[in-house]
């Protein structure tokens, strides 16, 4: 197997070579080979991670990475008694690579999760692991930091806790206003800091996680991981089972995700100021779709015997044999053309209940689209109903970025920024872009490197 590695949201300025998908930033390792990576941390502060970043062998390896305020500063929230990683991840009864390698062949989708974790534990609710369910041991009164991560392959996940509110204080290394909630929506990919405060009677009550995904038509895996938040006291008795959070949003539940979307602010304080792009040098509109190849005599195990794939702005990428970042700075031609395109291709009613069938074949190419040093940029990420409209997941590497605005339908380049947040939108580096909606982002490109989104 080859390898690659990514520290996801990490910026690593002026430092891109070792941190992206391979054969955009590196070729990877090869079996029985060494390498070793610098890591530059600038402007991150709170949870982020690290993964495995070739095929799906990040369901396999993967762990957090926690960067604290600097010496002389504090958090901007009530210092924590204690600080708990909870990795929410999947886990299949077959072998990671064979599973993608039978999908690719097969071009279909691949076989759902047998089982979604906690710390590496499926939980109590499944027949094979109650002894190993993880516990988290708290006093009563204490305030407890969860550094959450989304270790999940494609899946969005809502969690809650039984009987407790959390507070959520930061996303993606980079703190929010605080805001209480029932319930977190957290994406692949996606980090938040959530405060747990142990205020309820001396007991146990059930952590717990399920997906999220508004079409079913999709299959995905309808099960949900638990473990224990256990009261730590001198009991007379063992305590009774752990309740279950009665507020954890069922898995089609897309007014729960959009309201809590709608609760992430920027913190904006003097100690951690924000800067928003107000003047746009560059805008830009992708369209994100699933698409369908056709296969020779119907052969392929997608709708109507063709293989799934994925495209931005109707391009479907093609990884090159020479590593993109590479072919740039050694000016090697040939490798990938410059030519992708600032807006869709072709323009109709992207989230139409039908669209016609010719419009879901995508062109395949390595196409790149280059920004100027310093320039300030808008995205729109624009969702398409081409096969199934899904929820798409989008990370962007070596930046973060503001995401002003989202909504549902087709965009309006007219109406819809005269909604954009510009005072305090969240700075994230992974979103969730909604089914058969858009979401809007901005930066400013001064990292110099492959901003490579996926």
């Amino acid at each position: 197997m080859d390898w690659l590695f990514c520290r996801h949201g990490v910026r690593q300025p002026k430092n891109p070579w070792t941190d992206g998908p391979e054969f955009i930033t590196q070729c990877p390792i090869r079996p029985g080979g060494k390498f070793s990576q610098k890591i530059i941390f600038s402007t991150e502060e709170g949870t982020l991670w690290w993964h495995a970043h070739s095929d799906w062998s990040r369901a396999t390896v993967h762990g957090a990475i926690v960067v604290y305020p600097k010496n002389g500063t504090s958090y901007p929230f009530p210092k924590p008694y204690a600080e708990v990683p909870i990795i929410l991840g999947e886990w299949w009864k077959q072998d990671i690579m064979q599973l993608l390698d039978t999908f690719l062949k097969t071009g279909g989708d691949p076989n759902t999760s047998d089982a979604y974790t906690i710390n590496g534990q499926p939980g109590d609710l499944y027949p094979c692991s109650k002894s190993d369910t993880f516990k988290l041991m708290v006093d009563h009164g204490k305030t407890y930091l969860l550094r959450m991560i989304n270790a999940a392959m494609s899946d969005i996940l809502f969690f809650s806790i039984a009987n407790h509110q959390l507070t959520v204080v930061g996303t993606d290394a980079s703190y929010t206003k605080p805001f209480k909630t029932d319930y977190i929506t957290i994406s692949p990919g996606q980090t938040m800091d959530v405060l747990l405060e142990a205020n309820q009677p001396l007991g146990q009550y059930y952590m717990a996680a399920r997906v999220f995904s508004s079409f079913n038509i999709v299959t995905f895996d309808s099960t949900t991981t638990t473990a224990i938040v256990h009261y730590n006291a001198n009991y007379t008795s063992p305590p009774p089972p752990p309740s279950f959070p009665q507020n954890l949003p069922y898995y089609n539940d897309t007014n729960a995700s959009s309201t809590y979307a709608r609760g992430l602010r920027s913190l904006d304080s003097p100690d951690h100021p924000i800067n928003v792009p107000l003047n746009m040098s560059t805008k830009l509109i992708f369209t994100i779709s699933v698409n369908a190849i056709p296969c020779a005599n119907d052969s392929c195990a997608g709708p109507n015997g063709t293989r799934l794939s994925a495209s931005m702005n109707n391009i479907s990428f093609v990884n090159p044999s020479i590593d993109i970042l590479q072919a740039y700075y050694n000016h090697i031609n040939g490798v990938y053309e410059d030519r992708f395109p600032n807006v869709p291709p072709l323009i109709f009613n992207f989230t139409a209940d039908y669209l016609p069938l010719e419009l879901e074949t995508p062109q395949k190419g390595t196409e790149v689209k280059v920004l100027e040093y310093n320039s300030t940029v808008e995205l729109v990420f624009q969702g398409t109903n081409l096969v199934a409209g899904t929820e798409h997941p989008m990370h962007l590497h070596g930046y973060s970025f503001y995401v002003v605005g989202w909504g549902s339908g087709n965009f309006d380049k007219d109406k819809d920024p005269l909604g954009y947040n510009l005072v305090d939108p969240p700075l994230q580096n992974t979103i969730t872009v909604p089914r058969n909606g858009w979401a809007a982002i901005r930066f400013k490109a001064d990292n110099p490197g492959n901003v490579t989104f996926y």
